[in-house]
């Protein structure tokens, strides 16, 4: 496709030059500059966020019923549905995705998001009564100001639309950032809000680095942070919310386990393992990177992972038959390599890959597998965003879970095994915010979050609706009048 350049950011409706420069974006396939972005400043972010704030102060947007800002974002998601193709190949050409994991599980995705944030928010209960101990009790749910929404590089659209889409609706106003890696899917999303016609202040998309994404989280004019990104990040953020007691969400790292119990039929189990485990590139948070298997079955299993690892397709992104494509960036490369070698020199079996590059130009990495490992090593403690599986052994269900449990993070998880009520009993001990049975895929209907350092919040469904509203409630002593349904 011929991707397009942007020479201004978007601030508060309208289109200006940015005082951050120029982002050259580069294709991890080639390592070729494909486009350029304008990128924000301090400065910008102050007048994006001051734009916000005058819109959610005295603008129409806020006032509006719900009614009228659901239909807006209907009206976005039918503009944003004709574009899917195009958009699938922005984001592979962007950070090399694999083109089927694009359409489907990206820009097909983040339109599925936008109708199902619309329709849960037809049901939420904006307004109720209850009766309190002095007298009718009105309760409001009320947006909670101007978001600053902060996301990273991997899968820019699934990410930015369960912020930006409910904080829409609930009434709120929004500065985003994305990623410098990937500043031009949002900026498209951009143009979208301006064909629509949102009121002036209430969406602004200011890229750049980690000076920006500063700037935003300290504004004094940002009410709440939504964020998506790595723990430590988040900590940081969270400690500067804290200081000004503003609200935040934080979607954070995960290590998560699959657990493969004895009755698990292998080759299903390895057929799913393939997608949970290794989901764009191994660049998925909720990935299953930790494979816990019996001692009994542990080497039957690892030599069917490896027979399904080897016969990965590694390469160009846009081949429909590619299953593996690059790393977003050298940097990350770099990075994933040197958690292979670590897990090498702690004394885990290689068994399939390791840290050379498997193509002569490109960020890529070897699809690679870890066996007889411990729960104790690099490579099962920390998040490595790569195409790194590893498999520990564990030598009862009690033990299994708590290897599972024994991490920082409890975003994800999975159980294999053909007792699917025996699956669920296992979720229950398992401390961690979402889990599949046989399974693991987001479901974009239901709440999405994590435990521990996996994050603060959740995203989807009501739930999600409620991270971007304050509860107002109002007593009266006298009958209040009837609800009017908003």
């Amino acid at each position: 496709m011929n991707v397009r350049s942007y020479e201004q950011i978007f601030v508060g409706g309208r289109w200006q030059d940015g005082a951050g420069g120029t982002i050259d974006v580069v294709s991890p396939h080639t390592e070729e500059i494909i486009a350029h972005a304008a990128a924000g400043s301090a400065h910008d972010v102050d007048a994006a966020v001051r734009a916000a704030r005058a819109a959610f102060d005295d603008g129409p947007w806020p006032r509006m019923t719900h009614a009228q800002r659901i239909a807006a974002v209907e009206n976005l998601a039918g503009v944003y549905s004709t574009h899917l193709d195009d958009m699938a190949d922005l984001i592979t050409a962007q950070m090399g995705s694999p083109r089927s994991f694009s359409r489907l599980g990206q820009a097909a995705g983040a339109a599925s998001m936008m109708h199902l944030a619309a329709q849960e928010a037809r049901k939420y209960p904006w307004a109720e009564r209850r009766h309190g101990i002095l007298g009718e009790v009105h309760l409001r749910r009320v947006p909670v100001g101007v978001v600053g929404i902060i996301i990273p590089w991997n899968v820019p659209q699934n990410l930015l639309m369960p912020k930006l889409i409910p904080a829409l609706i609930a009434g709120c106003t929004v500065v985003v950032k994305p990623a410098p890696e990937t500043p031009l899917d949002s900026l498209w999303v951009a143009e979208m809000i301006e064909e629509i016609g949102l009121p002036e202040g209430v969406v602004s998309v200011v890229p750049g680095g980690r000076d920006v994404g500063e700037a935003l989280v300290r504004h004094p004019g940002v009410d709440k942070i939504a964020f998506t990104g790595n723990s430590a990040t988040g900590r940081h953020i969270a400690s500067r919310c804290g200081a000004q007691l503003k609200r935040c969400s934080l979607e954070l790292g995960g290590k998560s386990a699959a657990i493969v119990l004895n009755d698990a039929h292998i080759g299903k189990t390895v057929a799913g393992l393939k997608i949970a485990g290794l989901m764009n590139n191994g660049q998925a948070c909720v990935a299953q990177t930790r494979i816990l298997v019996s001692e009994s079955r542990h080497d039957e299993f690892v030599d069917a992972m490896a027979e399904m690892m080897a016969a990965l397709v590694v390469g160009d992104p846009a081949d429909p038959e590619t299953d593996i494509g690059p790393l977003v960036s050298q940097r990350q490369q770099h990075r994933v390599q040197e958690y292979i070698r670590s897990g090498k020199t702690q004394g885990a079996t290689l068994v399939l890959g390791g840290d050379d590059s498997p193509v002569g130009r490109g960020w890529y990495v070897r699809p690679t597998l870890f066996a007889d490992a411990s729960n104790d090593m690099t490579i099962a403690r920390e998040e490595i965003f790569g195409p790194v599986l590893t498999v520990i052994k564990y030598s009862d269900e009690r033990d299994a879970v708590r290897i599972a449990n024994d991490s920082d993070y409890g975003l994800a998880g999975s159980v294999w095994t053909k007792d699917v009520a025996h699956g669920l009993e296992i979720s229950g001990q398992v401390r961690t915010g979402t889990y599949g049975i046989n399974m693991y895929m987001l479901d974009i209907s239901s709440p999405f979050g994590g435990f521990k350092q996996s994050g603060v919040g959740r995203e989807f469904a009501e739930e999600g609706l409620a991270e971007y509203t304050e509860l107002q409630s109002v007593v009266s002593a006298g009958k209040l009048p009837a609800l009017d349904g908003d």
